[in-house]
């Protein structure tokens, strides 16, 4: 995997290159630490040699997961890495094309690189947290009550 910062120190924005048999999860976890980016923004293009989606069940509070073993396209790749504690979390949906050219999407859970993921990640101006919802059952992004949000943005606080 390769990285390398391509923007200015306000918005610092890196291009991402994964390669054969990187796992995506896991590595944009690990480009978060070492960059010591607290929340970022992330669209992708490639390809994928296995992907496993899941399908987020209501009812169940669990998601379904669909396990695709097969080369496919990575059509849509978008999501964000905020943090849960001090641990990156990354949060991300995908829409994959097989050879046949039907389509399937969903939450990503796995996903092994094959040829190549091509990311661009932009590190957000503030500090977003998530925080675990006992209504959905899922970790949201906890931001303050509208009336809370007239004052200027928080400063980004970097990551230790």
């Amino acid at each position: 995997m390769r990285e390398q910062m391509v923007s200015a120190p306000c918005e610092r924005t890196f291009a991402v290159v994964f390669d054969v048999g990187d796992e995506v999860i896991a590595g944009l976890c690990d480009v978060a630490k070492r960059n010591r980016l607290a929340d970022s923004r992330f669209t992708a293009i490639g390809g994928f040699s296995s992907v496993v989606l899941g399908y987020f069940e209501w009812q169940t509070k669990q998601f379904k997961k669909v396990s695709i073993d097969e080369q496919v396209e990575v059509l849509v790749l978008a999501g964000d890495i905020t943090c849960e504690g001090d641990e990156p979390r990354v949060h991300a949906h995908v829409v994959v094309g097989k050879a046949d050219g039907t389509a399937h999407g969903g939450h990503l859970i796995e996903a092994r690189v094959r040829p190549t993921l091509e990311v661009m990640l932009v590190e957000s101006p503030v500090q977003l947290h998530r925080r675990f919802d006992p209504r959905t059952g899922l970790a949201l992004i906890d931001l303050p009550p509208i009336e809370q949000r007239a004052a200027a943005p928080t400063p980004r606080r970097r990551r230790a």
